[in-house]
């Protein structure tokens, strides 16, 4: 039967209006890593500020929940990874769970997404990874079972689920996973109509490879830069969209080319370790909007592999965490400070123009840091923890704390906190090769002052740039 003219009109503009109500949805991961944050009714505040669509919470966060009540901001909340074991094999578990987490809080408080852990192939072992799709089954029937039927029910996955991300037509999903994980996934994304969360990071693959992948390139700055995917014949223009497509092309290779894809966390280290490149205020600055400029657009940009589709993101993150584990970086990707003021303007819906910005301070940390490194104790750090970490670290092997020992050139003054730094140093000049960080539980920090004095000299890391 023909369809009226008139009538494909009126059906493109409904689509144009619903694809604009999508495309503008932007938001806020809200961790709560710190000892030093704001409470959550003034973070609520701040989110607003931001102009916030969405907020992520890594939990069901009661003080947070009531915090948005009433607010227009929809809510994603998630299941800790620890339980999803036993939810999975659990109904009543399920059941239990969604009666007291989501149940008190609905529908005033607009929870739309419920992700079933986070990132859990990078973060925890086998058998987590096959109780994952019963365990969002049995969360999703909760749901129902409730009567709560507009909250989609999803799973954030990093980029490490790829066996092979490049070009980005050959995604294809780690052999360990596919089968067993990301199949079954994918079926139940795409039975119930929810969406692939993905946490897409252009600045870890630059970092790692700055001379090859042109910054330019990671900060959708690049005027002449472009890729051509010799499989697909698709042309890139920046790294996100190859990241984003060579998971669209995994999901493809499955058999699942349409389910939807939401970023759930994206965005730039604001500050970071001497030795780590690139984390500046300036290039969060531009690529936090760059990507909310491109999330925004009208009509929706969406990418190479799928150009004029829509792509929900969340920025990451509400503030600097001063408890992330982890290098430097992973303490330095807020878009505000805990005293609340800004790390640089933000406007998450888009609609500031750049030149009504105050101007950004220079990119510093855009080339190697070059000279040496020592890795000392934090101040103000617990000294029953600080002689833990310095036992610790002197039983790793290779003479680590042999000159801090009685009647070693470092063993006066006997000072924990000398010995310790001492130690650190030691410990990670020798072992930052294979994955050794100045971190011990955010008890050390990296200086470029040399805390060497008379004949006890501190072993540093050399960085040649």
């Amino acid at each position: 039967m023909a369809i009226p003219f008139s009538s494909l009109l009126l059906a493109f503009y409904f689509l144009s209006l619903t694809s604009a109500k999508i495309s503008t949805l932007v938001g806020i991961n809200y961790g709560q890593l710190g000892n030093n944050l704001p409470p959550p009714p003034d973070s609520v505040d701040l989110i607003k500020s931001l102009n916030a669509q969405i907020v992520k919470i890594y939990d069901v966060n009661p003080q947070i929940l009531k915090s948005l009540n009433n607010s227009d901001i929809k809510v994603s909340v998630m299941v800790p990874n620890d339980l999803i074991i036993n939810i999975s094999s659990n109904q009543n578990l399920a059941d239990h769970w969604v009666r007291t987490n989501i149940l008190p809080f609905y529908p005033q408080i607009k929870i739309r997404y419920l992700l079933v852990g986070n990132e859990i192939i990078s973060s925890t072992g086998n058998q987590t990874w096959i109780s994952l799709v019963p365990a969002m089954r049995r969360i999703k029937r909760s749901l129902k079972i409730y009567g709560i039927h507009k909250v989609k029910v999803g799973s954030s996955s990093a980029m490490d689920i790829l066996q092979s991300s490049f070009p980005p037509s050959n995604g294809t999903f780690r052999a360990d996973i596919s089968d067993r994980v990301m199949k079954p996934m994918l079926q139940f994304l795409n039975r119930t109509k929810s969406f692939f969360f993905l946490d897409v990071y252009p600045f870890f693959p630059w970092a790692s490879d700055p001379v090859n992948i042109k910054l330019d390139y990671a900060l959708f700055e690049s005027k002449n830069i472009t890729y051509s995917d010799p499989g697909s014949g698709l042309t890139y223009t920046n790294l996100f969209d190859q990241m984003v497509d060579s998971v669209i092309f995994a999901m493809k290779r499955l058999g699942y080319p349409d389910i939807r894809v939401f970023i759930s966390e994206t965005g730039w280290p604001n500050g970071g370790d001497y030795d780590q490149i690139g984390a500046n205020i300036h290039n969060a600055a531009v690529y936090n909007r760059n990507i909310v400029k491109r999330v925004t657009a009208k009509p929706p940009v969406g990418t190479p592999a799928r150009p004029g589709w829509v792509l929900p993101t969340i920025i990451f993150s509400l503030y600097n965490e001063n408890q992330k584990p982890g290098l430097g970086t992973e303490r330095h990707f807020g878009l505000l400070y805990p005293n609340r003021s800004a790390v640089y303007e933000m406007d998450l819906s888009g609609k500031t123009p750049e030149a009504d910005f105050k101007p950004l301070p220079a990119a510093e940390t855009n080339e190697p840091f070059k000279g040496k490194i020592w890795c000392m104790v934090s101040r103000g750090a617990n000294k029953s923890e600080v002689a833990g970490a310095l036992a610790w670290a002197c039983l790793q092997g290779n003479k680590t704390c042999e000159p801090i020992q009685k009647g070693g050139p470092c063993y006066e003054p006997d000072s924990l906190i000398r010995h310790a730094s001492f130690a650190f140093s030691s410990y990670w000049a020798q072992f930052r090769k294979v994955g050794g960080t100045c971190y011990f539980n955010g008890l050390a920090t990296q200086t470029i002052k040399d805390p060497s004095y008379g004949k006890c000299m501190f072993p540093s890391v050399t960085l040649q740039g």
